[in-house]
């Protein structure tokens, strides 16, 4: 996947378009993270997030907490931690359980070394400016405090690039259609360790290799269809293009007898 075209990379960032449509309602968000139930091996994405922060006391701030999955594990699993939620889509706070506030990843609405950790998971691409993103959470993090953020690699699913490629090909009458968009490649998993290291003296990477193996088109085609809010920077049909990439997840599976997809995305863990 290439980098991200100027119009695409501003559609990705665009506030209005966030708040107003992708994460208006958890809809979206649940199909992009339903598709992991094929995954293996199978990571408890909020386990491993809760045991990153087996150390930490005090107060946890969650930024671009969307739909609350995180939240809810800390409150079962972390009873003693003071948890905040912050997001700039009101729609999608509305199910998250309090403390939460609409808030800007470039202006936190928290005093400097307020938190004793912060959470910055699959959201840092959507921010217009990430340095400045990642100065803020440093700001609001004390000293000795813990950052951990979360990105897909830029090779992440690449069977759904070239997915997106045939469909939209067949259904423009080419031999290969327009690339889909792609929502992390401004903060991908490659590029992420240069943007954290500016502010934080340590970052490690944890990778999550695996592979999702289905047997039924809908989990794919739901996946790619929570993309609707970007229909527009896709530059083909996207109802026509979704439809003929159903058929096509068909063809394969009868021919293979399972459609798979090879996933690596990652947590990185950032100490002041």
């Amino acid at each position: 996947m290439t980098d991200l075209s100027a119009a695409h990379d501003a559609a990705v960032t665009d506030r209005a378009r966030l708040a107003g449509s992708a994460y208006n309602g958890d809809r979206d968000l649940a199909a992009r993270q339903s598709l992991y139930q094929w995954q293996t091996p199978r990571y408890d994405l909020p386990g491993l997030v809760a045991e990153q922060l087996g150390d930490v006391r005090g107060r946890v701030v969650d930024i671009g907490c969307g739909n609350g999955k995180f939240i809810q594990r800390l409150r079962q699993d972390r009873p003693d931690l003071s948890l905040l939620g912050l997001d700039i889509a009101p729609g999608i706070l509305a199910g998250v359980p309090g403390p939460v506030a609409v808030a800007d990843g470039t202006r936190l609405p928290l005093a400097a070394g307020s938190v004793d950790a912060a959470l910055a998971l699959h959201m840092l691409y959507h921010v217009p400016d990430i340095p400045q993103a990642v100065r803020e959470l440093a700001r609001v993090v004390a000293r000795g405090g813990l950052v951990v953020a979360s990105t897909n690699s830029d090779r992440d699913k690449a069977e759904l690039d070239d997915l997106w490629h045939r469909a939209a090909g067949d259904v423009l009458g080419v031999e290969r259609g327009p690339a889909r968009i792609s929502l992390s490649a401004r903060f991908s998993l490659e590029k992420a360790p240069a943007f954290l290291g500016e502010e934080f003296r340590q970052v490690e990477v944890i990778e999550l290799p695996g592979t999702i193996t289905v047997r039924d088109p809908e989990p794919v085609i739901a996946h790619m269809a929570s993309y609707r809010a970007w229909a527009d920077q896709q530059d083909v049909p996207f109802d026509a293009t979704i439809d003929r990439a159903r058929a096509l997840v068909v063809d394969d599976i009868a021919r293979n007898g399972a459609y798979e997809i090879t996933c690596l995305g990652g947590i990185l863990v950032c100490r002041r």
